[in-house]
């Protein structure tokens, strides 16, 4: 987790911190974050904004916030980006909803210290894209926002989910 907690140096060129292409490369993912903890979720944000394609437009810390937001966003979002433990409701709540429930979104991914093979199976399930722990796969998750920037690309106007 410590990661997670430790704001990026801003000394350093973020594509030599990570050995990944700069954030300026490809387009700003409109991103979506539900997250419970305020330290995290702000680190969170700092690192993603600065290291990967991402715009956070949005967040919430429990399922309720988070389902509603997403039932009326607008513009869409192309991420979302999902804790599984929540202040109220849980993470895969959110993303059954955002599944199933015609939120409007490109790509749904899980964020946990929880992130176990069976907890991967159930979020895979539940309609994640993607699951990365918050302990050591930070860089994927960057790295994932950049691949998907650039699949995007021009494809903005494309039908969402």
């Amino acid at each position: 987790m410590a990661e997670l907690l430790m704001p990026p140096n801003l000394d350093t060129p973020a594509s030599s911190r990570t050995g990944l292409a700069p954030a300026g490369e490809c387009p700003r993912l409109r991103t979506y974050v539900v997250e419970d903890s305020p330290v995290i979720r702000e680190n969170l944000i700092a690192t993603l904004e600065e290291l990967g394609p991402v715009e956070v437009v949005g967040v919430a810390s429990d399922e309720h916030t988070a389902v509603d937001w997403l039932a009326h966003a607008q513009p869409e979002v192309d991420l979302v980006i999902v804790d599984l433990f929540l202040k109220g409701g849980s993470g895969l709540g959110v993303l059954e909803h955002a599944h199933h429930g015609g939120a409007r979104h490109e790509r749904l991914v899980v964020l946990s210290n929880f992130a176990t093979p069976d907890m991967r199976r159930k979020c895979l399930e539940a309609g994640a894209d993607q699951v990365f722990d918050k302990s050591n796969e930070i860089d994927a998750l960057i790295q994932y926002c950049v691949e998907l920037g650039e699949a995007l690309g021009d494809g903005r106007g494309a039908a969402r989910r």
